[in-house]
């Protein structure tokens, strides 16, 4: 599991559907959800979370993405099975790790040392912690 600490700078809500904004080192995130974990407001610190599976990777990325969490980050160490690739990413000073398909990265012609941009859809990314309450 993908673990980034962020603070909460925007709520926005109607019925149960909550669109939140984060601040995570300078770089605006933003997370959509039906309900509201317990004690968030703005302002709190919290731990986000994205599964593997849920981040995309682009190379020289251009024009205009719906997604709006996109995250520049440096290759690591890339992984191949035979199926699927587990591939390290430095951003920000942490550790986030994608899985994607061999053929993808194999596409891309994806290399350790190489920098890309991390894309995480808003629906995707959740709160794993409320670290104020």
């Amino acid at each position: 599991m993908n673990r980034l600490s962020a603070i909460v700078t925007r709520i926005e809500g109607e019925q149960n559907l909550h669109i939140i904004s984060f601040d995570f080192q300078g770089v605006p995130l933003s997370m959509m959800g039906l309900d509201l974990p317990f004690g968030l407001e703005i302002g709190s610190h919290v731990i986000l979370g994205a599964k593997p599976s849920h981040i995309a990777i682009a190379k020289e990325l251009q024009g205009v993405l719906s997604y709006s969490n996109q995250l520049e980050a440096k290759i690591l160490r890339i992984e191949n099975g035979t199926l699927l690739c587990s591939i390290l990413l430095h951003v920000k000073g942490i550790a986030l790790q994608s899985f994607i398909t061999r053929r993808s990265s194999e596409r891309m012609g994806l290399v350790e040392g190489e920098n890309v941009t991390v894309l995480i859809k808003a629906s995707e990314l959740f709160v794993l912690e409320v670290l104020d309450v």
